[in-house]
């Protein structure tokens, strides 16, 4: 972190988040008789992003299928297609498509750095607040 605060290195940490639309019903008191529409499936809004550790910058990769190991290199090419002309470390979990041959394969040809925090500490990866944020301002926005 040392070197990306000075600006000799760009620091990103990756992680995926998972809406899934469907209904949060409370209690209405009313007179009437009141529907409220409501979505008939789990349907889902997938966000896989990097934040830049030191500008707080968010790159994100959104769909409506799956992550896979296909989503996170098309991050990785935006991440190295954009001109930063600095060694670029990914700081990600343990998920099963970080750690593919096709990932690896890949970061190795655009020469960016992986590394795997340890398993089960979700507090050190700096986009977990970000996404736990959303998600409570999605459950309590108004």
């Amino acid at each position: 972190m040392e070197r990306a605060i000075s600006g000799k290195k760009v620091v990103f940490f990756v992680d995926a988040a998972h809406f899934v639309h469907r209904a949060y019903l409370g209690f209405l008191w009313c007179f009437t008789r009141t529907f409220i529409c409501s979505p008939s499936c789990r349907k889902r809004f997938n966000v896989l992003g990097a934040v830049n550790a030191v500008t707080k910058e968010i790159i994100t990769i959104i769909n409506e299928t799956y992550i896979h190991s296909e989503s996170l290199c098309q991050l990785l090419f935006n991440l190295a297609n954009m001109g930063l002309n600095k060694p670029i470390l990914i700081v990600l979990d343990n998920a099963s498509y970080h750690k593919c041959k096709l990932v690896h394969k890949y970061t190795a040809s655009v020469g960016i750095k992986l590394c795997y925090l340890p398993c089960y500490s979700p507090q050190l990866n700096l986009i977990e607040i970000f996404c736990k944020f959303i998600r409570n301002e999605c459950l309590y926005s108004k």
